[in-house]
């Protein structure tokens, strides 16, 4: 484990580059119509995705994209502020989600168990000046990450964005499914905010065994929900053998530090739009680079461009760029 970790280590910029260059080369280009030639949208994602490995300011990480030029991971070289108005783009978002749903694929091999959860990156905008005007604490605006991930690998399956009072329970469903869509699933654990019945249902619908521990008021009624009933006896009486399938879900807490400890756990960007897709792209850099520890630690390849699945269908984004 430890020579795969330094070799990750030591090879993980320049291997990054080059997954993520596959991954660009899995987006389908708009048909060019008229007017100026644009930048590809393979070369505007790659370097917005470099700009958020780097850590450095639109202007400071140039260099690492004219680095990227010479070494012909993108043909032209977008200006810093192309990128930054790219980040404002509302069709973003759908090509980013789709893309860590294909950086996520190599692991679906060794990815069973999964666990769910959320957590805030604060952004550089304050709330309204007269908390100040008042002698009040002046308090970051936040936003809200949730995820489903591997628990062996921390690998992020799916992913979701919301505003910072955006509600834990309504996430999962769609965390689940869209996870079940690539992976096999045999368990999904997650705190007690994800407690209900159609949360344990949405579970059991794409064949996992949900781990979700019960409230102190909770009570053994189905009420025409019978893996309620059957999880609720469970829990109550073999509570040893339920926590440890249960703590299982520390692991995306993990997976939450990791993110934050290596690209910030901070977003920049002052739009709004440029918020959520900055979010998201400190996610497909952690799934980068997650795939590279495990290449080498369990000598497997990464094919993002053959893979007989649904994110064989090229990934498409419209609009003018």
């Amino acid at each position: 484990m430890w020579p795969a970790y330094n070799k990750s280590q030591q090879e993980e910029k320049a291997r990054f580059m080059t997954l993520l260059n596959d991954l660009c080369n899995s987006i389908e280009e708009p048909a060019y119509e008229f007017g100026r030639p644009r930048i590809s949208l393979h070369d505007l994602i790659f370097a917005s995705a470099l700009k958020v490995y780097t850590r450095f300011s639109l202007r400071r990480f140039q260099s690492d994209l004219a680095d990227a030029k010479e070494k012909e991971f993108v043909q032209a070289m977008p200006c810093f502020a192309s990128v930054g108005h790219f980040f404002q783009k509302t069709e973003l978002t759908a090509i980013l989600s789709k893309l860590i749903t294909l950086s996520a694929a190599p692991l679906r091999g060794i990815e069973s168990d999964f666990a769910i959860d959320s957590t805030g990156f604060r952004t550089t905008k304050f709330y309204h000046w007269l908390d100040e005007k008042h002698r009040l604490r002046r308090k970051n605006q936040w936003i809200k990450i949730h995820i489903a991930c591997g628990v062996k690998s921390n690998i992020v399956t799916a992913v979701q964005i919301t505003e910072e009072h955006g509600a834990d329970y309504p996430q999962l469903k769609y965390l689940v499914e869209k996870t079940a869509q690539d992976f096999h699933m045999n368990e999904v654990s997650a705190d007690r905010a994800y407690l209900g019945r159609d949360n344990l249902a949405a579970i059991a619908n794409v064949g996992a065994a949900p781990y979700i521990p019960f409230k102190s008021n909770s009570k053994g009624n189905k009420h025409g929900s019978m893996i309620w009933s059957k999880l609720y006896y469970y829990f109550m009486y073999n509570q040893e053998e339920f926590m440890t399938h249960y703590h299982k879900r520390s692991n995306v807490e993990s997976t939450m530090n990791m993110i934050k400890a290596k690209f910030g756990d901070e977003i920049k960007s002052r739009d709004a739009i440029a918020q959520f897709n900055e979010a998201l792209l400190k996610v497909l850099c952690h799934n980068i680079v997650v795939v590279i520890h495990e290449t080498n630690e369990l000598e497997i390849y990464p094919p993002f461009n053959n893979r007989k699945s649904d994110c064989d269908r090229k990934l498409s984004l419209t609009g003018p760029f």
